[in-house]
């Protein structure tokens, strides 16, 4: 990973505490590609004491966003959609690897598998980006 990649990714998920406050773990980061890790905790299970999805959902958004942002423009998601596969519980680790399929443009489509600690895909997730107009380091806004 090159040194300016480092500079343009490490501030957003500095800034990210809801990624930091579900305990998740950057573990590859490079343009286009990502992966992400997070350890389910008794907090994070709905009433049927199973993962909540839309914490499912928020690993692999993470995942997604470390990777649609590949350069010093800002780029958010323009929409996504998941699959859940496979219920998971307390005490197990997700892994969400996001990797580009088509960047065209400002637009771009990634798709994202969630697994857990065995390798089982529990999820896939469909994220479509867009690049706007703001450099990473401008103050928030609405996008161009």
């Amino acid at each position: 990973m090159s040194a300016e990649r480092v500079q343009a990714v490490r501030p957003m998920m500095q800034r990210d505490r809801a990624s930091a406050a579900l305990g998740m773990v950057v573990e590859k980061d490079e343009p286009g590609e990502s992966i992400v890790s997070m350890q389910v905790r008794d907090d994070m299970t709905n009433g049927f004491a199973i993962t909540h999805g839309g914490l499912v959902f928020a690993l692999a958004d993470t995942a997604f966003a470390i990777a649609c942002n590949e350069d010093e423009r800002v780029t958010v998601a323009a929409g996504a959609d998941i699959t859940f596969l496979k219920s998971t519980s307390s005490g197990q680790t997700l892994t969400a690897h996001a990797v580009r399929r088509s960047l065209v443009g400002r637009t771009g489509v990634y798709d994202v598998t969630v697994s857990d600690e065995t390798g089982d895909v529990v999820a896939e997730f469909r994220g479509r980006s867009l690049t706007t107009n703001r450099a990473a380091g401008d103050a928030p806004g609405t996008a161009d």
